[in-house]
């Protein structure tokens, strides 16, 4: 049995694929499984991964019709046979001692779930990679400690992602935990990860970087304007499964709000002008609902945040012209505090 299976969703990303694999297959950890789902690719990806699969036995190719990306991964998962399961978007890259380190942490502290810091990166063009480290947990905290996220729903507030770590899949596979599938929708990745910090009971962060996580791909889904609602198609999945195990919804109703409201704002600001009068809307309508349901709570939010939730509730129409000048409010007093930033050694 493999040590890790690395599942790899794969679709038209011929231009950073062989990156990708060759920082797999480089990996120190040799007991690897490497599934490699080709979820319709028409663009050239099919064939370099079928080249990895014909020169290295650790590498299995699955060739199926495009269903987007929580079919591929539940395909992915469905197939793994490892001890423990890593994620790699076919776009990022990964250290070549991720997975031997993280694994040794796993095992040692008898772990579900072990997660890392991670890099995100651009390629100018010169062909530099200019990257920016992200650490899970702003604070600092919650590092190097295992942790049971019933006991401490702080942890929902750090950069969450299903990649940058890995996961037991007893575990897994004992709660059967897959991604929505959703034709055509985006950040599938959400309700994995929420999920999976619901039923674990023994998570550990680790403050050093080993993924590297691409943002200059223009197809990649946070891009598109076209998606505006998948998002709450995605924490629709995730309040399912909250009310179909109603055992785990008093330890994470409150932590779940938080999310699903701070990333319809990111969405908010990533749509395009013309359907946001529509979101505010729709917002308006869910956070309703949610206040009536008791699963808003004030104590999860910034003050600025919290601001914008009862305007939104109160007024919609009104609320987009008031975050706007808010926002820009906002911007120009960060502006002028950096500028009051140690310059050489001296504030100007």
């Amino acid at each position: 049995m493999a040590k890790v299976s690395i599942i790899v969703p794969t679709y038209n990303v011929e231009q950073y694929l062989t990156q990708c694999m060759e920082s797999i297959v480089g990996q120190t950890l040799k007991e690897l499984e490497i599934i490699c789902v080709n979820d319709g690719s028409t663009d050239g990806s099919l064939g370099i991964l079928r080249k990895y699969e014909q020169k290295d036995d650790r590498v299995i190719v699955i060739d199926k019709k495009n269903e987007g990306y929580g079919c591929a991964m539940n395909d992915g998962l469905d197939r793994a046979t490892g001890e423990y399961i890593g994620i790699v978007e076919p776009d990022d890259f990964v250290d070549l001692h991720m997975y031997e380190d993280l694994y040794n942490i796993a095992k040692e502290k008898d772990l579900d779930i072990v997660k890392a810091d991670f890099y995100r990166f651009i390629c100018n063009k010169k062909g530099e990679f200019l990257k920016t480290y992200e650490a899970l947990s702003k604070d600092g905290t919650g590092y190097n400690m295992v942790i049971d996220p019933k006991e401490n729903d702080g942890i929902f507030r750090y950069i969450l992602n299903t990649w940058s770590g890995i996961y037991r899949r007893s575990f897994i596979e004992k709660y059967h935990i897959r991604h929505n599938t959703t034709p055509g929708a985006s950040f599938q990745d959400n309700g994995f990860w929420f999920q999976t910090f619901c039923l674990a009971k023994r998570v550990y962060f680790v403050n050093r970087p080993y993924y590297m996580n691409r943002r200059d791909n223009p197809n990649s889904s946070v891009k598109s304007r076209k998606k505006v609602y998948c998002m709450n198609e995605e924490y629709r999945f995730i309040h399912d499964f909250l009310d179909r195990h109603p055992e785990l919804k008093p330890y994470f109703i409150k932590v779940y709000s938080m999310q699903r409201f701070r990333n319809y704002f990111t969405t908010y600001n990533r749509i395009d002008r013309k359907f946001r009068k529509e979101y505010l809307k729709t917002m308006s309508e869910e956070l309703r609902e949610a206040d009536r349901k008791n699963e808003l709570d004030q104590k999860y939010f910034t003050p600025f945040e919290w601001k914008k939730i009862v305007k939104i509730m109160k007024d919609p129409s009104s609320a987009g012209v008031w975050m706007a000048v808010s926002t820009s409010a906002r911007r120009m007093k960060q502006s002028i505090r950096n500028l009051r930033r140690v310059v050489n050694g001296k504030r100007i």
